[in-house]
């Protein structure tokens, strides 16, 4: 399977889009659609699913993944992450619940559809965290974990590069200053000039 990551997150976003749960799609697929092309070994959803989700979530994808309802039902209590392993590629989606917060809100009104066409289906459309959201949710990671993954840095430089010019700079700037992420935006923006 040529497009692996991208096809095996699709069937599950195709899931979210069934149940009305709202996604996107972020992580490396996202910075990889707006930046440059790198491998990935998991795909990262941000998801607002609740309790009532949980059986049909599972029921429409236990046959070609693994899942754990207990997982599940664990993360939408505690507003954590679960994963689930696509049966065939071994393919890991990491699904994160949100604890509500106004980024989050903006992040999911942003997300922008992005349709595919594989050679053996139909088009298929998700939600993607913009460019700008794929940014500062990687600078922000950048920050939590200590300010060393070269990943997470050389990811946003992808995107700044390959977007220059089309990002909406106030809304980045916002947002980083909410996030207390201003500096990073600020040193990356200068590095990438």
């Amino acid at each position: 399977m040529q497009n692996e990551p991208l096809e095996v997150t699709l069937k599950v976003t195709e899931v979210f889009e069934k149940l009305g749960v709202p996604y996107l799609i972020g992580g490396s697929l996202a910075s990889t659609l707006y930046g440059m092309v790198r491998t990935t070994q998991d795909s990262d959803i941000v998801a607002e699913m609740r309790a009532e989700h949980l059986r049909p979530f599972v029921a429409a994808l236990q046959d070609e993944f693994y899942v754990d309802d207990e997982m599940i039902a664990e993360a939408i209590r505690r507003n954590s992450s679960f994963n689930i392993i696509h049966r065939e590629s071994i393919f890991k989606v990491d699904v994160f619940i949100p604890r509500p917060r106004p980024f989050l809100q903006s992040q999911l009104a942003r997300a922008q559809t992005q349709t595919f066409t594989f050679e053996t289906a139909s088009p298929v459309s998700a939600k993607f965290a913009s460019p700008e959201d794929t940014i500062l949710s990687k600078l922000e990671l950048y920050r939590l974990g200590g300010e060393v993954s070269e990943r997470q840095w050389r990811d946003v430089l992808s995107v700044l590069k390959t977007r220059a010019g089309e990002l909406d700079l106030d809304y980045l700037r916002k947002w980083a200053g909410e996030l207390k992420v201003a500096d990073l935006l600020e040193r990356i923006l200068n590095s990438s000039v």
